[in-house]
Parts: structure tokens; sequence; C-alpha cells
């Protein structure tokens, strides 16, 4: 049944870093908990809750989303100041606390880079855009017009339109590969490089751990600014359809080739830094070929330490499409290089409305067990689903760029739900939160979960518990094993002498399997969390929706 040189490829680590063995706890700071009454989540917010993160729930660190200072545009991902707090969420004294509770309690801090693009309210593009002879005239991407006027190619904004917007001053076009308000930093450009390289000696120098680097691919551009090729297939580009975006193949308006001597630069840049603490790279990337996703690990693993891995989010639900997913990244790994899985962000709708509560709990099990670093989104732990936003209400310039396609992300970014109070606990009763609170919150909240055993809650923190305590779940082999069950997916994970089997059932239907071959077993947790139970494996009954981690005798 083994495959020795499968084995091999996914052989367990000895001497693990941090981030190899940790799990990650996405927040966004704004929905997260309000500390001053504002209906705004805080850094002060996040600090209050650093005990239920370490001690309740179980993470290993923390990543925050924008709190710069930003016209908010795009959600805080518009900055128009690098170096500074905006004072909707505190000031940099509250964040240098923050990192300092964070470490007592040996949580990991990771801030998001915005790298691309800057706010069109920073000094860097006023100045830019004020004359061609201002010493920041070539910070952004500028174009002169075709003869007909028209924009210099016909590169697409994700948010809807034209990538180019005129600018009467300067007589030219500036590129924005998302909203207008988000202009195209020229990296090209040696000073740009420099600008944004301080930048991450700024938070190095304040104790972050590392960084989740926005839209990592789409940096460096073609140079010559071609056109690129009509998609005609209407295959997506991204995990879902972006509508007109996805009429192009994005062969030229992102990942040109000399982005990778960049991330080359900002390793050793990271690497400087990591005298005491490993620091570590998070790239978001959508790319559509898996080979162009992990050349971003570097030939040598000397880029980026995790290339984000989104395929769990758009994958069909079902067993065999999800085992090829996972079988398939671990196949075009470089040697050496480590994994990383997700399955809920704030650009995706909730885990529990996409799939269910009942596979939202299949799902937390496979994300906790499988091989690599997994990131998980706040408030998943409790399955919370999408917000019920009224259009009055609706905030994401997504939504309201390319109506009628379902993009708007509010409905993911909704407070986090603490109590059975009017507002979950996450601002005062009196307070109107910044986003409606989910109507649901009166059952599905922080506190009534920790009161029941088979909570979704219950459920996590068991599972954050076992990898903790376990290797083999953290940083151990893994081997997917073959079933004569087509619903469900199987497989090993094995450190030394430890081994466990992970059974997850995608149907609604009773399963029976034959894993003879690794009994006599125990099942130490069910995703319905009332079986624990010696076994053999001969005649292992699944009930529907259910997953079982099962410890197997040496």
């Amino acid at each position: 049944m083994e495959n020795t040189a499968y084995l091999q490829a996914t052989s367990p680590v000895t001497q693990p870093l941090w981030w190899q063995c940790s799990v990650i706890y996405q927040i966004c700071v704004r929905s997260f908990q309000d500390s001053n009454a504002d209906g705004v989540g805080d850094l002060a917010g996040v600090i209050k809750r650093l005990d239920y993160l370490k001690d309740v729930l179980g993470i290993d660190a923390i990543w925050l989303t924008p709190f710069y200072p930003s016209p908010m545009a795009d959600g805080g991902y518009d900055v128009s100041d690098y170096a500074d707090i905006d004072p909707l969420f505190g000031d940099l004294a509250t964040f240098d606390l923050l990192v300092a509770e964070a470490h007592t309690r040996h949580l990991r801090v990771i801030i998001d880079y915005v790298p691309n693009h800057t706010s069109d309210q920073h000094p860097w593009f006023i100045q830019s855009r004020s004359s061609h002879k201002n010493p920041y005239h070539n910070w952004y991407v500028w174009s002169d017009p075709n003869t007909d006027g028209s924009p210099p190619n016909n590169w697409l904004s994700v948010f809807g339109g034209s990538a180019w917007s005129w600018d009467a001053t300067r007589k030219q076009y500036y590129l924005h590969s998302f909203l207008p308000q988000q202009p195209d930093l020229n990296w090209r450009n040696d000073e740009v490089k420099t600008a944004m390289f301080n930048v991450l000696r700024f938070w190095l120098e304040r104790g972050v751990d590392g960084f989740r680097i926005d839209v990592a691919h789409f940096l460096m551009k073609d140079p010559l600014l071609r056109n690129n090729p009509l998609n005609t297939s209407l295959s997506p580009t991204f995990w879902r359809s972006f509508g007109p975006y996805d009429g192009q193949w994005h062969f030229y308006d992102q990942g040109h080739p000399d982005i990778h001597k960049l991330y080359q630069e900002l390793h050793q840049l990271l690497d400087d830094y990591s005298d005491k603490q490993p620091r570590v790279s998070i790239g978001e990337l959508h790319r559509p070929d898996i080979g162009s996703w992990a050349a971003y690990y570097g030939r040598d693993l000397d880029e980026l330490h995790l290339p984000f891995n989104f395929r769990l989010l758009s994958v069909p639900w079902q067993a065999q499409e999800v085992r090829l997913v996972v079988d398939e990244l671990e196949s075009v790994l470089p040697t050496g290089a480590w994994p990383n899985y997700v399955l809920g962000n704030h650009d995706e709708p909730r885990l529990a409305s996409r799939l269910g509560q009942a596979q939202a709990r299949v799902a937390m099990m496979l994300l906790l067990t499988l091989r690599g670093t997994p990131t998980l989104y706040y408030g998943d732990e409790l399955g919370m689903q999408n917000g019920v936003i009224p259009p009055e209400r609706t905030i994401d310039h997504w939504a309201q760029t390319m109506p009628g396609l379902d993009l708007g992300r509010d409905q993911e970014r909704t407070p986090m739900l603490w109590d059975g109070s009017k507002h979950a606990g996450f601002c005062p009763p009196e307070t109107e939160p910044w986003l409606p609170v989910s109507q649901r919150h009166e059952q599905d909240h922080v506190m009534a979960q920790l009161m029941d055993p088979c909570s979704m809650l219950s459920l996590t923190s068991r599972l954050l518990a076992l990898r903790r305590e376990h290797n083999a779940l953290s940083i151990g082999k893994y081997l997917a094993i073959e079933t004569t069950a087509e619903d469900c997916f199987a497989f090993l994970r094995q450190y030394g002498s430890q081994r466990f089997l992970i059974v997850l059932n995608f149907a609604n239907s009773e399963q029976i399997l034959d894993l003879s071959p690794f009994g006599p077993a125990c099942i130490i947790l069910s995703t319905h969390l009332d079986r624990e139970e010696h076994l053999d494996l001969d005649h292992l009954t699944l009930r529907g929706n259910e997953g079982c981690l099962i410890a197997c005798k040496a």
C-alpha cells in the first residue's frame, strides 16, 4: 500500500521553523472587537481577545488585515501612509503593545503588506501626478495615450473597466489594477523598491514576525505594455468569475518573470532580520497553473516561504476532487518546500455558507490535519455564516462597481460573535456596528459554543490541541490512502512511531470502509464529537458528514 517514492517526497520535518508547525488565524481588525464604542474593531480590541486566541482556541500566529492610514476606498488596501496607524484602529503605541502582549503569549504577529499599489491620496502619488519634472514622476506606472487618445493597451481592472485612468494634469494615463483610487507602483524604479523595502524594515524593527503580501503576483508588469490575449474559452483566470476580466489571459499585466528576482531580494531582507527568530513571507497568489504558482517558492527556496494555496476554495466539494488537489500540490512542491492550505478569507464567502454546517466540520478536520500550515479565518471556528447586508449598508466598492455579479465581500466581513448581547459583544448595544451583526448571533457566539461540548468551537479547539500534542499531525509525512468509497478521502499522517488516519465522509449517507492494514486502532475524535472507541478497521462505519481522526497502533 505504501509508495516509497511518495513517502520520501513528504518526509517529516526534523527541525521545523515556527511557521511550519503553526496555525495562522486571520483577523479582520475592523470586524474583530471594538474597544472604544465607535462601532469599528481596532488594535486595542485585538489585545483584549488575545487570551481567547491563545488559551481558548489555541492558535500560534495572528495575521492582521491593513490598519494603515487609508481613505478606505478598498477596506484599507488603499494605503496613504505605510508607516503609521489609522486613528480608526489606534496608534503606533497600541500596535507596539499588541506585539509585546502577543509575544508574551507566544503568539506570532503577521501583518498585511500592500506593495502593488497605494491610495491616490498617498503623498507619493500626489507628487507623481503633479508634474513630469517632479522627483516622484516615475514612481507609478504612467503611459501616453494611443494616437486616438485611447488607453495604451487593453488591460482591465479586476474591479471592472479599463485598468487605465486619464490624468488631466500630466496628460497621461496611470495604471490601476484595481480601483482608480489605487494607482500601481512602478517596481521597475529602484527608488520605489528601496522605499517599499524600507517599509518592511520599519515594521520588522517593531517586532513583527512576518508579512502577508497582498496580490503578490501583480508587482512586475510587462515593460512593453503589450496587450493581453483574449481568453476565448472564457475560463476564469482567478478562482471565480470576475466578469469581463476573465475575457483575457493575464500574461502581461502581472507576473512578469522579473518578479522572481524581486522576491529573492525580499527573502534576503527577511533573512537579515532572522538572527533571533525566522521571519516569514506569505504571498497572496492567484495563478491558474499550479506550476507557475509553485515557482514562487524559488528554485532554491529563496523566494516566498508560503505562496498562499487557495485551491480548496474553488474545488468541487467532493472527496476525490479534494484528494486530487492535495496530491497534485504535493507533486509540484520544490524539494523541501512547505505546503499550506486556506479554506476561508476576507475575499470569499464563509466556509459554512459554501458547504453547509455539517460539511464545514469535515472541512475543519481536513484543514487542521493536512500536511502544511493552515490559515483559519476569524469566525470559521464558530461556523459563522455570510451576513445579510441591506443595500443601504453596502460598503465594499467591488459590489458597487460590478453589480449583478455577486462579488461583494461585506458578507464575509461582519463582526465577530462573542456573546448573546445585541451586537454580540463586538460593540456596546447602543453603538451601531460598521456592518450588521449576523442574524444568528444569539446562538452562534463564543460564549454559547464554549458551553456546548458538541459545538464547532469545541471541535476546532480539540483539533488544535491534538495538532499541538502530536508531531504527526503538524510536521509528519502525508500519504493518501486508497479506499473503495468514492465519497471518502482517507490519508495517513506519520512521525516516527506516531500514526494517524484521517477519514472524511463528504456525503450525507453512511459509508463503510475496509482499512484493515492499519488496525487495530482507536477513534480519538469524530467531527460529531460523540465517539471515541477502540476498533478494528476492517469494517469502519462513517455516518453521513462524519470525519474521524484515528490513532493507529505502531
